[in-house]
């Protein structure tokens, strides 16, 4: 789909061929791998992080590595560090035809996914990549793969062509969404995992991501293994037309817009701060030779929102899709403006979000008028308060059957709390 003078196009699964690649020397780390590697030690890991930055660098339980970096200098190596031991490769298998005939081959592609969460006791993890990476077009039976494989950093098997599945994880997919493009992976009884340095990945708020933020993308470009590279965020929303991964719906996504250098194999891999912390998913890419360095990621708090529901509807269950709350109304940008936060130096966009109109039939029709300014959204007792219209939309996959919701609108010059009820009937399956 045509957008600028550019191809908006999710990122190129790499198939078949494992493309050769020349020596990296910028932002490419490596941790031990092998059956006798020499796990880091937590001093270790801590001399790693901080090296000459001279910043202050706080470890939490050795065995989890839970790391928070609070140097105010040169971060991008410790933030690299950070989100490389939540970072997974992701090779999927399918069954394709050959040409017009009934033949079929394998076709291998790759990706790339964050440890979301884990059980290093047991070796279990769920983990996110994109929908686009497990889902194949062209696959004869099964579209979603059911031969994943997950490889920590430094374990991708390049080194052991006479086994180069030693370390390979395998995965199960969980359930996933094309239209949001997330997919939930789960890992079980892992002793690769187990016996690693991986930790979960740590989320930021992507509400507070502003313009020229650091945006380091950490995947799997050309299927040569996990490696960095760093850029900066320069929307921080913005709305992208791109084709789903089944080739043919169209999909419209809020997106952070990064000149981070991200090629194939980038998908479902992490963006992430300079205190390592995730800020999105990178999923697509602009293809034109008018324009370069313009890529895309998921907001963080729009994959915490789906992944949560991927996992509330999916994991244990025959589902293998979200569900996501109809409130029953449309909405619309009535103002825009920027505000100054003095606390950390940065320009954050506001936007007016009201109701523009109301499905008629349903409840929000009684409850809801033409007008009304949506403040903020309560779910279960956490209130969502809305500076950006999108944050509505991420807020509706926090409502399940039986929670509470209510809206806070000002009407008329004043503020109204409207209780809005939850059912069954008013949640809607995601494709």
């Amino acid at each position: 789909m045509k957008r600028k003078n550019g191809l908006i196009k999710l990122l190129a699964l790499v198939a078949v061929l494992v493309l050769s690649i020349g020596s990296l020397t910028s932002c490419l780390l490596w941790l031990p791998s092998g059956d006798d590697a020499d796990y880091m030690t937590e001093d270790e890991v801590r001399a790693l992080i901080s090296g000459s930055m001279g910043g202050d660098v706080t470890i939490d339980e050795v065995n989890e590595y839970d790391i928070t970096i609070n140097n105010q200098g040169q971060s991008n190596l410790a933030a690299a560090t950070k989100g490389v031991l939540s970072a997974v490769s992701v090779r999927c298998s399918f069954k394709v035809k050959v040409g017009y005939t009934d033949k079929t081959v394998t076709e291998t592609s790759s990706g790339a996914g964050v440890i979301y969460k884990l059980d290093k006791t047991k070796g279990d993890a769920y983990v996110i990549t994109n929908y686009h990476v497990v889902y194949s077009a062209n696959a004869t039976q099964n579209k979603i793969s059911n031969d994943i494989k997950l490889y920590l950093y430094g374990m991708e098997g390049h080194d052991y062509s006479d086994n180069p599945d030693k370390y390979a994880i395998p995965a199960t997919f969980v359930g996933g969404s094309l239209t949001e493009d997330l997919a939930v992976l789960k890992v079980t009884g892992s002793r690769t995992l187990a016996e690693s340095n991986a930790t979960a990945v740590t989320f930021a708020d992507s509400n507070d991501v502003s313009i020229l933020d650091t945006a380091i993308a950490i995947g799997n470009p050309a299927a040569g293994g996990i490696s960095a590279t760093v850029g900066c965020v320069n929307v921080d929303g913005e709305y992208v037309n791109i084709t789903g991964a089944d080739e043919r719906t169209p999909v419209e996504l809020c997106l952070l817009r990064i000149d981070t250098a991200v090629n194939s194999g980038n998908s479902g891999g992490g963006l992430f701060n300079d205190k390592g912390e995730l800020i999105g998913i990178v999923n697509a890419k602009i293809v034109s030779s008018d324009i370069d360095n313009i890529a895309y990621a998921i907001r963080s708090n729009a994959v915490r929102a789906v992944v949560e529901n991927i996992l509330h509807y999916c994991d244990g269950k025959s589902a293998e899709n979200p569900y996501k709350y109809a409130i029953g109304i449309k909405m619309q940008v009535t103002g825009q403006s920027t505000v100054f936060d003095e606390s950390d130096g940065r320009v954050h966009r506001r936007e007016v979000v009201a109701v523009s109109d109301v499905t008629s039939g349903t409840v929000a029709a009684e409850l809801f008028r033409k007008g009304d300014v949506i403040n903020s959204i309560t779910i279960n007792g956490r209130t969502y308060t809305i500076n950006r219209m999108f944050q509505v939309i991420d807020a509706m996959y926090n409502v399940y059957e039986g929670s509470t919701l209510s809206v806070s609108v000002t009407r008329d010059g004043e503020t109204v709390t409207v209780e809005v009820p939850v059912s069954q009937m008013t949640l809607n399956k995601v494709s």
